[in-house]
Parts: structure tokens; sequence; C-alpha cells
């Protein structure tokens, strides 16, 4: 089988080594999402451990698509009663970009009514209860080229099951997780974010540190196949359970509301990590750091959505000129704003772009430390 697995624009990179990582095979890298092949424990074990992907996808069909009687042709020829039962629900749904069926309502009506043609013929029936389990349907059409797909994770990897609530403006868990994972951090030195806000960045660098799958605490739609046996993902945690590692990690989080602190600890214990992370109220461009070197990950306000531009502008020059007294932590910092290089005060080592949501975001990294 072929699976697909779409990730936030950036981390195509990170989410192929952790495929490769896992063993599995035909890994291939392309804008926005990564393949692999493999069977059903290759596409279980990719739902459980993946902490950068967004979804693992089972490719169905795919071909182009130019005109509706070429799309239903596509789809009335997929193997879908190999993967959907008689009684599966099958909703639909997908995007268009660049493509000549550009409307999504239209292409979602044609895709159902061509899946829905195709398991009827397979099970001879005229009409298909969907009564059972949940086998949705996800579509893409770019450039005139479309895959259909059939979603095995339910809810996206990003839900790891902790974090029921986040502050005002959450960052993803698979970002924060992409984030750590680009300091090369493994539990080691000590990591500290300063705007921890709902705690996602230490809550992920605690899971990296502990080697736990981050998808050890929630379920996923492939548990109810009828294609998958059902010992399958019960064996698969536990043996995520035996790889998990112990020690005395310094991990660190903090914040100017009280409120954001008591979040973060909450989602912490949800996570299990709670007694691996310390969380304090403090400002970040006057607390004091809570070791004389490691790593320090931050998703500062940057003006679209916290706060306005001039004052995420100022807040980033005060953090600077603080952070050139922490000369033994290695910085780095997401930001939106282009010119945050001038207003934190020095020019970063490297740069990469990341998407936070649909905002197209710069990860500062400053390897050498900030201080002079």
């Amino acid at each position: 089988m072929t699976f697909a697995v779409p990730c936030l624009f950036g981390l195509e990179g990170l989410v192929a080594n952790e495929l490769r990582r896992l063993g599995l095979e035909s890994v291939r890298a392309e804008n926005g999402r990564v393949w692999f092949s493999g069977g059903p424990e290759a596409m279980a074990q990719a739902n459980l451990w993946l902490r950068t992907g967004e979804r693992v996808l089972l490719l169905l069909a795919q071909g182009r698509a130019e005109s509706f009687e070429a799309l239903f042709q596509l789809v009335l020829a997929a193997p879908l009663a190999d993967y959907i039962p008689k009684d599966g629900q099958f909703p639909v749904k997908g995007h268009c970009l660049d493509s000549r069926l550009h409307s999504v309502p239209d292409c979602q009506a044609i895709v159902k009514r061509a899946a829905a043609k195709c398991l009827g013929q397979r099970y001879g029936l005229q009409w298909l209860p969907e009564t059972g389990s949940l086998y949705a349907l996800q579509f893409s059409l770019m450039n005139d080229q479309f895959c259909l797909f059939l979603d095995t994770s339910g809810q996206g990897l990003h839900k790891r099951g902790y974090r029921a609530v986040g502050n005002a403006a959450p960052l993803r868990e698979t970002l924060a997780a992409g984030m750590v994972q680009l300091t090369r951090y493994r539990g080691r030195e000590a990591f500290w974010d300063p705007f921890c806000g709902s705690g996602t960045i230490p809550i992920e660098a605690a899971l990296i540190a502990k080697n736990q799958a981050p998808g050890l605490r929630r379920h996923f739609s492939a548990e109810q196949f009828s294609w998958v046996a059902p010992d399958l993902f019960p064996r698969l945690r536990e043996e995520a359970k035996s790889r998990e590692f112990s020690g005395d990690y310094r991990i660190f989080g903090s914040d100017n509301d009280p409120r954001c602190v008591s979040l973060s600890m909450a989602n912490a214990r949800k996570a299990g990590v709670d007694k691996l992370i310390t969380f304090r109220d403090a400002d970040a461009v006057q607390a004091p750091p809570p070791a004389a070197t490691g790593i320090l990950v931050c998703n500062p306000p940057y003006g679209q959505r916290m706060l306005e531009q001039r004052q995420a502008q100022a807040l980033a020059g005060q953090f600077g000129k603080h952070l050139n007294t922490m000369p033994g932590w290695k910085t780095y910092i997401l930001s939106a704003d282009p010119e945050f290089s001038r207003c934190f005060g020095r020019r970063e080592d490297k740069r990469r772009k990341l998407y936070n949501g649909m905002i197209q975001c710069s990860y500062y990294m400053y390897l050498g430390g900030v201080g002079k």
C-alpha cells in the first residue's frame, strides 16, 4: 500500500527523516507531503510515532481529471471495497488548486456519487446504509492531478490528546515538535521556553526526551477498520511504552501570565510529563535563565494575532538585550515579522522558513548563543 503524510510547509524533511527512522520504505518528500509504502503495521507505526506529520492517508486512486467524467471514472475504478465494508460511513472532503475543476463542492459530490456506485456494484446494493465505522475519504486535485485517499488517522496527528484548550494563539503541536527537532535536543541539555503559553513547546521537548510516542494517548480511525487486526494498535502501544527513556531532564517553561502557567501545568499532566517540566510565572525580558547553559526555543508574540506589531517589535528588542546576558544559551525563535533580526539586535546564524497555520514565519537560529 502507498501512503501520504501531509504536513506544514517547511517540515517535509523532518517528516521524511521520522519515517526513515521507523524503517519504512519508499520514503519520498514533496511540497506539503511525504510518501511511504508498507502494510497495516507501517500505517499504524506512522500514526503512533509521527511528531511532525498531520495525517496518514492511504492512496486509493490517482490520475488526471480535467473533466467531471474523468474524475468520476477514476473513483469508480478505485478498489474501494477492498478497504470499505458495505456498512462503512464514507464522507468526502477535499481541496482543489490550479485545476480546471475548481469547485470543491462539485468535486465532492462527484467523488461521493462515484464512490457510492463503486461500492454498490461490489456489494450488490442500490442503497448503502453507512451505519458502521468511519472510513473518511479525502481528495486533492492540484494542477489537474487527482488523488483519492482513505484517512487512517481521524483527528489530525497534532491532536495528541493533552491540550483540551489553548491560550489566545496556540502553536500547533506538530510545528512545536519540528522546532524542537531542529535544535537536535535529545534531553541532555537544559531546555527553556520563556513564552510558554499553553506549554506546547516544553511538552513536545519532554515527549522527545522521554522517547514517548506522541500518539500514545489517543485513538485513530484505523483502529476500527475491518482490515486492521484488532490487536495491532494495542500491541504497538505496549511496544512503544517499553521503548521510553527515564532520566533527570531539565525542561523549563515560563510566562508572564499566571493563567498560561496553570494551563501549561494542566496540559503537561494530561501528557504524562508534568514531573519532567518546571513551569513558573516570569517575564521573559527580566527572568534569569534556569541554568548556565542550554537550548532556548520560543514563539513570542509577533504582532499578527496577540499584540500590535510595534509592541511585538519593542518586545523583541527588549528580549534581545536581555539575552545578551546569557551567552551560554543557544537560541531558536519563531517569528512572522520580516524585521525581527533588526528589532532583536543581532543577525541570525541560520534561518528556516516555516508556517504557523497559514502564517509564513522564519525560524531564527542563534547557534553560538546571543550574548556577547
